[in-house]
Formats: C-alpha cells, sequence, structure tokens
C-alpha cells in the first residue's frame, strides 16, 4: 500500500527500526514476504539511512528466565552494524524496560519508520507503544510479513494507517537516494 506523502523517511530527525531479524524467526513460514525477503530489503533500508547519517536501530528479543537462549536468537548477519543502535527486548515491542526511547529522543528523533518480523507482533507492538511515546511514525510494508498473509494486509490496510504513512521499500530508497 502506497500513499501519496511525498519524501517518505527524508529530514533530520528520523530513524530506521528493524524489529527482530533474527535467523529463528526469518526461517519462519512467514507470508505474504519471506524471512529472507523481508531481511534483505531491511539491509537495503538501513544502508541508505545509514549513508544519509540516520540512525538505524536493531532490535532482537531475549527470552526471559531462561539459562540460554534458542539457536538462532542473535541477528543477521549484516543488519547490525557498528554505529547502530542495538536493543534487546524482552517483551513484544521495543520500547518497554529497553532504554530506546531515551536513546532515541538523545539524537533529536522524532520520526520512526518501522521494518522487521513479525508485522502482526513485534511490529505492531513497537508502532503502538511508539505512538504512546509521541512518534510520528512510518511503515515499510514490503520489509515486514506475518504469520498469515491476511494478517500482514490487514495491519497494512487497516491498522498502521490509523498510527502513521505506509509506504514500500522502493519509495524509501528512491527519496534517500536524492538527497
Amino acid at each position: 500500500m502506497e500513499t501519496s506523502k511525498p519524501d517518505p523517511g527524508a529530514g533530520p530527525g528520523t530513524a530506521l527500526v528493524l524489529i527482530d531479524l533474527m535467523p529463528r524467526i526469518v526461517a519462519l513460514p512467514l507470508a505474504p514476504h519471506t524471512g529472507e525477503e523481508v531481511a534483505a530489503r531491511c539491509m537495503r533500508l538501513a544502508e541508505a539511512f545509514r549513508a544519509g547519517g540516520r540512525p538505524v536501530v536493531a532490535v532482537r528479543v531475549e527470552r526471559p528466565n531462561v539459562a540460554e537462549q534458542p539457536p538462532g536468537s542473535g541477528f543477521v548477519e549484516g543488519v547490525a552494524r557498528p554505529g547502530d543502535i542495538k536493543i534487546v527486548k524482552r517483551t513484544v515491542g521495543a520500547f518497554h524496560g529497553t532504554g530506546l526511547h531515551e536513546q532515541l529522543r538523545g539524537l533529536g528523533v522524532d520520526r520512526l519508520v518501522l521494518a522487521g518480523l513479525v508485522t502482526t507482533m513485534g511490529v505492531e507492538s513497537t508502532a503502538r507503544a511508539a505512538s504512546d511515546h509521541g512518534y510520528e511514525i512510518e511503515f515499510v510494508e514490503d520489509a515486514m510479513s506475518a504469520f498469515a498473509a491476511d494478517e500482514h494486509a490487514f495491519a497494512v490496510g487497516r491498522i498502521f494507517p490509523r498510527f502513521g504513512e505506509v509506504h514500500a521499500a522502493a519509495s524509501y530508497l528512491r527519496a534517500l537516494a536524492a538527497e
């Protein structure tokens, strides 16, 4: 779903937030996009954001109260780079108990571009908390996916537009390349 808002992701104060791009989650059967497709788009977006001097936040989850995390619980190779903000969450969303809000505000961030896995879990939960914190929110529809295509379509078409703008990855790549 593409909206008419010009220059998605452009302007100061914008950060890209990549949710749960971990091997064990990327490998799940997801729809409408595979985890590998989502990870590849997210990495292209991250490179463009970094090239434009914008913050990139890589978020991953750890299960609380376990001695050892399951295999594949780190970031997919290449997602988190030196200089990125790296967040380890222990809940569905990226804000609770992580210090993410304070780090973003310290950088002057007031707009978040959200992507990653899973649309109706980590991405949606993070979006709701970001809205509660007063951030402007944008979503990259084809850089996220869900457990079922209809879940993804409902979130992208009905829920996310209530919180912010929805764009495709190509729109961000064009806007950032044009700067």
